[in-house]
């Protein structure tokens, strides 16, 4: 304040501190003592003076040093600075003709430019890229050197202890020159230049702009720079665009992708100090490169990123570990089966092979997934948006291990060598082929992992390196989207349908008899396979798709009244009225719809918001109902004496499948089971399924009777109201 003040008066301006915060010369009793100490002398000095008028404490901001925490304080020096009057317009065009990433970049960029003060050029350090400034300290004149040629050229003294040094102190600093005014000798200022000159002028110093010319034009401008946006469009992109403006009037880049700011995950900034900073290489070695990579990729970079182990767990949980699943459950079924990858048509830039061939609807989904992502992800990429491609990546990896995987598994289990077998067997190894290619630029090293031993440990003429493979390109011809439509409403109907179940407490292992399922608009027709496929997701015996959806429910429309009593007042219960008269399935469409509903008020159309209307939903009987975005899901929730008994059938493979589990054995070990204690009745129901039960455990022999003989594991079981006891044994 003091300062703004005195230029404001045009007072003389004076410097009272040496570099150490001394007082210097001439300042009476002050000289010499240090700035620190100052305070109660001067307030003893006042006093006595009896001009003292009060002395208080109070708190406010005051500048520390960030690392030592020493108080700081402000000192008044001589700077260079770089008149930037008329260079800021011709530095706003040169800007206009960069892309920004984010879009806001340009206008942040743009604003800086248009409110800065002239440009600070020094620093008063010993260490950095001398100034070119030599001065004449006896007429005051100062001259710019344009290089080291003229350097030389006008070099009186110190060219021989400078040359061969690059131009940093001491060396630059025995380098006199003749003053053209006076004719005394010139010393160079003992100030050095700000950093962001030398990484401002990086665009022509690295690419020899001064001795190869058509070398430098091979490579500039850069097509593409990236740093923290917060930090740098005042710093290094600013310095960069002076330059570039100066030198060439031109971009000295094509596009900037700037991100936000790393915190904690508390949201808080990171500090040494505070205890919260996690140093790289801890981080890489406690969460894994990969995951960290994954992090930073997956998240918008206008956000700023909250880093740390918990978040770094959740990107292992989420992606990393259902990755390398899906990877493990390949690689664990081909080892058992022997199979390997055709040789045929494999060629080392394509280590996936051709495009698969399938009947199997849920093949040719995939395969359509695969190659639809394929050409997401590029066009994303090319776009410099990592940001949308981990996205794309994330919900194939969920369609990959949760639908396809999950419903192909009996595909893998069961013990004929079939084609249907091979089938499943190529069209995985295709997906996840194609699918580490997508990802090793986000996550090198594991998919690095992952192609030694699916490619080239059984491909000795693929490229040895997964980083070395062509990008996958996308068989456009193979994205059938009425397919990828379809798969979706029956994932959708599917979703529904356990809704409905936990609804009303039907765990998934209880067959039921039927879902009913009514579907708004034309997309109420699955295939076959399809209408197969929902009905074993969702454990039933068929799967109906019906016209009229009042067949499962029964809408009724409420008014409510926090809402439009204020909004209508003594009106309200003849709309209330007129609500509930109203056709509850139209009205429930065009709710769905986000469309306000018009009701009849003593023949004046009353028009009412979505929000405002409360859908009560009453289920047909013996009903369960779910119902989202159109799509009206039932399931008839009345368990038959034989769906019952299926369904203790499940229960036991269950638990004899968590015993396999339990005592270690190998995928295809057959086994014999003990079931012992049971009812009569119990024992026909199982009867009824035993078939059943020994194909899905790989049960060779199922014994009721035997206790005292040796078994691997044993149980107790609650089952059907009464405790049975289940053994296994290989």
């Amino acid at each position: 304040e003091d300062f703004q003040l005195g230029k404001q008066y045009h007072l003389p301006l004076v410097a009272p501190l040496t570099d150490e915060g001394f007082f210097v010369d001439k300042f009476g009793w002050l000289t010499g003592k240090h700035v620190a100490e100052v305070a109660p002398l001067i307030f003893e000095d006042l006093k006595q003076k009896g001009v003292l008028y009060h002395i208080e404490d109070y708190t406010h901001r005051y500048p520390t040093c960030w690392r030592c925490k020493e108080p700081l304080v402000f000192r008044l020096v001589d700077e260079w600075f770089i008149s930037m009057d008329q260079l800021r317009y011709d530095m706003m065009e040169v800007t206009k003709k960069i892309r920004w990433i984010p879009s806001f970049g340009l206008e942040r960029e743009l604003d800086w430019l248009r409110n800065m003060h002239d440009w600070m050029i020094s620093k008063k350090r010993y260490w950095g890229l001398a100034l070119p400034f030599w001065t004449c300290d006896h007429c005051g004149h100062y001259e710019v050197i344009g290089d080291d040629v003229e350097l030389k050229a006008r070099a009186v003294e110190g060219w021989e202890a400078f040359e061969g040094h690059t131009p940093h102190r001491p060396y630059i600093d025995a380098i006199k020159i003749a003053c053209p005014k006076c004719g005394n000798k010139m010393s160079r200022i003992p100030d050095v230049g700000n950093p962001w000159l030398d990484a401002g002028i990086v665009s022509f110093s690295t690419l020899r702009y001064r001795q190869d010319p058509d070398y430098w034009r091979q490579w500039y401008p850069a097509h593409w720079i990236s740093e923290s946006f917060p930090g740098q469009f005042r710093n290094w992109f600013y310095s960069l665009l002076a330059m570039a403006t100066v030198i060439e009037n031109s971009p000295p880049f094509l596009e900037n992708f700037g991100y936000a700011t790393v915190f904690a995950e508390d949201g808080r900034p990171m500090h040494k100090s505070w205890g919260n900073m996690i140093e790289f290489n801890e981080a890489a070695d406690k969460m894994g490169v990969d995951v960290m990579r994954w992090l930073y990729c997956a998240s918008k970079p206008e956000n700023n990123l909250l880093f740390g182990y918990s978040r770094a767990d959740e990107v292992r949980r989420q992606f990393l570990i259902p990755l390398w699943n899906v990877y493990n459950f390949f690689v664990t079924y081909a080892n058992l089966d022997g199979w390997e990858p055709r040789r045929e048509g494999f060629a080392p830039g394509m280590p996936e092979g051709p495009t698969p061939q399938s009947d199997n609807p849920l093949d040719r989904w995939i395969i359509a997934r695969i190659n639809q992502v394929a050409a997401r992800c590029t066009e994303a990429l090319q776009d410099s948006d990592a940001y949308t491609a981990t996205m794309t990546i994330e919900v194939l990896l969920d369609d990959l291990t949760n639908w396809y995987v999950r419903r192909s598994r009996r595909r893998f289990w069961k013990s004929e060598h079939d084609a249907d077998k091979h089938t499943a067997y190529v069209t995985l190894y295709y997906v996840l082929v194609r699918l580490i290619k997508l990802l090793a630029p986000f996550t090198p090293f594991v998919t690095e992992a992952m192609y030694q031993n699916l490619v080239y440990a059984v491909q000795p003429d693929a490229y040895e390196s997964v980083h070395h493979c062509q990008w996958p390109v996308a068989d456009e011809a193979v994205i059938d989207q009425n397919l990828l439509d379809q798969m979706a409403l029956a994932r959708q109907i599917a979703s529904l349908g356990l809704g409905a179940r936990g609804s009303v407490n039907i765990k998934v292992r209880q067959p039921l008899a039927k879902v009913l399922a009514y579907v708004e608009g034309a997309r109420n027709k699955l295939s076959d396979a399809l209408v197969e496929i929902v009905a074993d997701e969702v454990n039933v015996k068929a799967l109906e798709l019906v016209q009229d959806e009042g067949l499962l429910v029964t809408y009724r429309l409420v008014a409510d009244g926090k809402v439009l009593g204020k909004k209508f007042g003594g009106k309200f219960p003849k709309v209330r009225a007129a609500l509930a008269e109203a056709d509850a399935l139209a009205a429930v469409r065009q709710i769905r719809a986000g469309l306000p509903v018009q009701v009849n008020v003593e023949g004046e159309m009353v028009e009412l918001a979505p929000e405002e209307i409360i859908v009560n939903t009453q289920p047909a009987e013996g009903l369960a109902v779910a119902a989202e975005k159109g799509i009206t899901v039932a399931i008839d929730a009345v368990v038959t004496p034989e769906l019952r008994a299926e369904g203790l059938v499940r229960d036991i493979v269950r638990q004899i499948q968590t015993m396999r589990k339990e005592a270690n054995y190998q995928l295809d070990q057959r086994i014999v089971v003990g079931l012992f204690g049971l009812s009569d009745e119990l024992r026909s129901d199982v009867a009824l399924f035993d078939r059943y039960l020994c194909d899905e455990t790989l049960c060779v022999d199922l014994r009721y009777q035997g206790e005292a003989e040796a078994w691997d594991q044993r149980a107790s079981v609650k089952l059907g109201g009464a405790t049975i006891e289940i053994a296994v044994r290989r």
